[in-house]
């Protein structure tokens, strides 16, 4: 693997190909200075690679970060139908079910999109939203393996 940045470790972004994986973090590394061209390297390699998950991530985390909730909450609900489809899922997160093991992989991903989406819907003064998504959550992944539960708490605190 050729080291892109020598100064810092890569990002374990999962197995992607390598010119996904580079384009990835070449926008981390971009971020730090530069939204717009971190921007436009994560939605280059999401054009040449839709299926690959973490780059939705990168992509709405980005995002939600500099504020822009909308686009934030659009990135995060495509990587949402993404994950369902790959997990054999239902599109619409309401009409999912409860497994008796957490999912990995894309359900995983799904599970965690679905909290980023709560808490984009926070940030956006949504609390409706926020808890719709929260109820489904407490059911789908009752330990709170995905992290819903920092969610929750600062619903909570904002309440």
């Amino acid at each position: 693997m050729i080291e892109l940045f020598p100064d810092r470790d890569p990002i374990n972004f999962g197995d992607l190909p390598a010119e996904i994986n580079a384009l990835l973090q070449q926008g981390v590394a971009a971020y730090r200075q530069d939204h717009a061209r971190a921007d436009g390297l994560f939605r280059e390699a999401l054009a040449a690679a839709p299926g690959e998950l973490p780059i939705y991530f990168c992509l709405y985390k980005i995002h939600t970060y500099q504020g822009n909730l909308d686009e934030a909450q659009a990135v995060a609900e495509s990587g949402l139908r993404e994950a369902a489809r790959q997990a054999g899922w239902d599109a619409d997160w309401r009409r999912w079910r409860p497994e008796q093991n957490l999912p990995e992989g894309a359900g995983r991903f799904a599970l965690y999109t679905l909290k980023a989406l709560g808490f984009i819907h926070l940030r956006r003064n949504e609390p409706e939203c926020t808890e719709e998504i929260l109820a489904a959550l407490r059911q789908l992944d009752p330990t709170g393996a995905v992290g819903w539960t920092v969610i929750e708490a600062l619903a909570q605190g904002i309440a």
